[in-house]
């Protein structure tokens, strides 16, 4: 099948864009990460918006280098080239871009909650995640690629199954295009600016799993929220600390 031919959930990479409102739309069978076609689109002169989809994904990235699993035609895995008015602070946007996955699934009836910083979760099991990686070309032009892979239909990676879910575990009928149908707007619709609104803060402490859970690293204490800069804001020996980075190991 040449690549004018490939579909996605039975649409063409055409009718697929217009569906979902993006500019422009790559549809491919498979692919080392769909990250690297964004960036690779970017520097060709791909405009905001431009989503790159796979069936397959087979180096997937994660945070701090971990690798995304993912079974063919089971999840989205969705690369989305954003370009800001102004360079943003990675934290925010990685907290942003949750928040409209959050609304995404809550619009098609799910209950989401957001993992600090970069996890989509139900109950306690994780069911996507997201990853920002900023570009600048040479002439000074800078852009986001944004990746995010959701689990919508089973089956799970074995070494995954126990700490993971699908959505349509929560919803059979859930499908793919209709999360994308939700999705892709909101991420239009992304502000650029450095800091988190009052109004952004206060919608993700309605999605906060990890708000008022005690944790054990990277610093110990109880979560206490998001800081505007979208540092997690942790009660520690009392006093709120602050973390930037690292992975969060709720106490047992």
């Amino acid at each position: 099948m040449g690549p004018s031919r490939v579909t996605y959930d039975g649409l063409s990479p055409r009718d697929l864009a217009a569906r979902i409102r993006a500019p422009s739309c790559l549809v491919v069978p498979r692919v080392t990460s769909t990250l690297d076609l964004v960036h690779q689109l970017a520097a060709e002169g791909a405009p905001d918006g431009t989503v790159v989809l796979a069936d397959e994904q087979v180096a997937g990235r994660g945070r701090e280098g971990r690798r995304w699993h993912s079974q063919r035609g089971a999840g989205i895995l969705l690369g989305y080239l954003h370009r800001p008015a102004q360079e943003p602070i990675a934290g925010v946007l990685a907290l942003r871009v949750g928040l409209a996955v959050g609304q995404a699934l809550g619009a098609l009836g799910l209950e989401p909650r957001l993992k600090w910083p970069n996890d989509v979760v139900m109950g306690d099991q994780k069911v996507g995640g997201i990853l920002c990686e900023a570009r600048t070309a040479p002439g000074g032009t800078t852009w986001v690629g944004l990746g995010i892979g959701l689990n919508v239909h089973g089956p799970l990676a074995p070494e995954v199954a126990s700490r993971a879910a699908t959505l349509d575990q929560r919803d059979p009928k859930v499908t793919r295009l209709a999360v994308l149908e939700e999705l892709i707007p909101r991420l239009h619709q992304m502000r650029g600016g450095a800091a988190l609104t009052a109004a952004e803060q206060a919608a993700y402490r309605r999605y906060d799993w990890l708000a008022g859970r005690d944790v054990v690293s990277p610093v110990a204490g109880r979560v206490v929220g998001v800081d505007v800069d979208g540092a997690l804001l942790v009660e520690s020996q009392g006093r709120p600390r602050r973390v930037l980075a690292g992975t969060v190991v709720v106490a047992m």
